[in-house]
């Protein structure tokens, strides 16, 4: 008798994406003629930068050639792709890395998720409140979270609220946990942690020899000064963090999948004999048996992104969103909603007006003003009485929107 994976039983039946989604084409069945404003899930609107494009079109026509063509590549990326990483992303940080410990992959979210299969299953987790369904609901999967209780808490997660009243940074656990899920910028709240706030989770892991994952997937929109871009500026983070990162809401990868994740040599995690092991070495392996690599084409374009003209092209269009966060932010503060992020980050995190719960004010938007958003219950408990708006809009349907607001 085939029997089920019974933890994928107990996941709530829908994933917050594909519950909005139904939602508006429900609404959109009934009222066709409705012209929507997508503020809600986090897709971009700008095509690819030219260099990539080119450079992918070169690559396809490496393809047609026997003695260029790709079969197979290493599942861990090509090192012209991993060479750039270093250089570019992390050695002007003063991050010094070798190429072994660059993973290239097909995206962020995928990584985030399958970074669990080489932690212990009963492994205690800790993460924040409100936060990217993913990290719940892939240890839901693995049999980490326990049970759900009628509130939305899993309860063998440990939960980090973010709140107005902590300023949205979390405090750190008063137990000990083993693994902990920081994303800064922070999605979906669009706030960040300053370099001497980070540096206490640091600490902390190093101290209860727990391990961060830290996802980085927006650090191409921070513009304050002390706010960090990676977790390895911080003293020690080497030991105990992996990090993740994205090229999907920086150059346009949302459709063509391309990331990296960092797995420093040093960060060690312990078997039930508490010896001590390489995550590193398990990753690759994890990669090698699991994923087949990052098409040879998909990664020449993101080699382009660190050419001269892909540099400027990808600055353009961050610029690009972060005028829409703006654009965002100051018309909703200027007609007295509350609203944070949206400076470091393409997110305002908007509280819902006159009490009113998240899913409410999701369909207010929706039915009364065309504007699909996010309901912040949907990413914990902690979220309710929140709404995501994205910048990832064209600027002359974020200023739409802003009007119909």
């Amino acid at each position: 008798m085939a029997r089920l994976n019974q933890h994928f039983i107990e996941l709530p039946e829908t994933y917050l994406f594909s519950d909005i989604a139904q939602r508006v084409n429900a609404y959109m069945s009934e009222h066709p003629e409705s012209e929507l404003i997508r503020m809600g899930i986090g897709d971009v609107t700008r095509p690819l930068p030219e260099a990539c494009i080119s450079a992918m079109h070169k690559a396809v026509d490496e393809m047609a050639h026997a003695s260029s063509f790709k079969g197979y590549g290493p599942e861990q990326g090509y090192e012209f792709l991993i060479d750039k990483i270093i250089e570019f992303d992390y050695k002007p940080l003063g991050v010094k890395l070798s190429r072994d410990e660059v993973f290239v992959s097909d995206g962020a979210k995928s990584d985030t998720a399958n970074i669990s299969d080489i932690l212990w299953q009963s492994s205690t987790i800790a993460l924040t409140d409100p936060v990217y369904p993913v990290y719940v609901d892939s240890n839901v999967m693995a049999g980490r979270a326990g049970k759900l209780s009628k509130k939305g808490y899993w309860n063998r997660i440990i939960y980090l609220p973010c709140t107005e009243k902590n300023g949205f940074v979390p405090e750190l656990p008063t137990q000990d946990v083993d693994v902990i899920y920081l994303c800064f910028p922070n999605n979906p709240t669009g706030t960040t942690l300053t370099r001497e706030q980070l540096k206490k989770w640091v600490d902390y892991a190093i101290a209860h020899k727990s391990i961060i994952l830290f996802d980085a997937a927006y650090e191409a929109f921070i513009t304050e000064k002390d706010v960090p871009h990676s977790i390895y500026e911080i003293e020690g983070a080497e030991k105990v963090a992996i990090e993740f990162r994205s090229y999907s809401k920086t150059a346009g990868f949302t459709g063509t999948r391309c990331s990296y994740t960092v797995v420093p040599k040093e960060c060690l995690a312990y078997d039930k004999y508490d010896r001590a092991f390489p995550l590193n070495i398990l990753w690759k392996r994890r990669q090698c048996t699991k994923f087949n690599g990052t098409p040879y084409i998909i990664q020449r374009g993101a080699e382009a992104i660190y050419t001269e003209a892909g540099k400027a092209q990808v600055s353009e269009t961050i610029a690009y969103y972060l005028e829409n966060a703006s654009i965002i932010r100051n018309s909703l503060t200027a007609k007295s909603y509350k609203v944070f992020g949206g400076i470091n980050s393409p997110y305002i995190w908007l509280k819902t007006p006159y009490g009113c719960n998240s899913w409410d004010f999701f369909d207010y938007l929706l039915k009364e003003k065309q504007i699909v958003a996010t309901p912040g219950v949907g990413f914990g408990p902690s979220g309710e009485g929140y709404i995501r708006l994205t910048s990832f809009n064209t600027k002359e349907k974020t200023l739409e929107a802003m009007n119909r607001i």
